[in-house]
């Protein structure tokens, strides 16, 4: 890919973090994972064990900021189970990595293909109301209630 084409998609995916609510910061954070999965299994194919290693940090550093994005007092049980499933995707990214193991790769992606199919289809109902929620449980920690 050109560098230009590179700058392009960076600034593209930058100018839409800037404006996104945060249902959309994470269907943006699910995509880079995927995208990044996707790249690190093309690493470990031609044997580009430093573009393997950069490409699943990433991924490992986005599904850990997924993992630490849980509300786990407001999310309940729902929370509880995400947790658990993101703690298998890092188990399975590490292990990847140590193995060069592209099946774990693809049960990787296939859960987060699961989880974000499941993301994208919320209505924007239902977004607004957790986004009232959040709101006013920020404003009673501010307040001290």
């Amino acid at each position: 890919m050109s560098y230009g084409i590179k700058a392009y998609k960076s600034v593209g995916i930058k100018d839409d973090l800037a404006v996104a609510d945060p249902h959309r910061v994470i269907q943006l954070l699910m995509q880079g994972a995927l995208e990044n999965i996707a790249k690190a299994k093309g690493f470990i194919d031609r044997k580009d064990y430093a573009g393997k290693s950069e490409t699943i940090s990433k991924a490992i550093s986005i599904v850990s900021s997924l993992q630490g994005s849980l509300d786990m007092k407001l999310g309940g049980e729902v929370s509880e189970n995400l947790f658990a499933l993101y703690d298998f995707m890092l188990n399975h990214l590490t292990i990847a990595s140590r193995d060069l193991d592209t099946e774990k790769l693809d049960d990787v992606i296939n859960l987060i293909v699961t989880i974000k199919s499941a993301w994208d289809q919320i209505p924007v109902t239902d977004r607004q109301k957790g986004y009232e929620m959040q709101a006013q449980r920020d404003h009673k920690m501010a307040v001290g209630i």
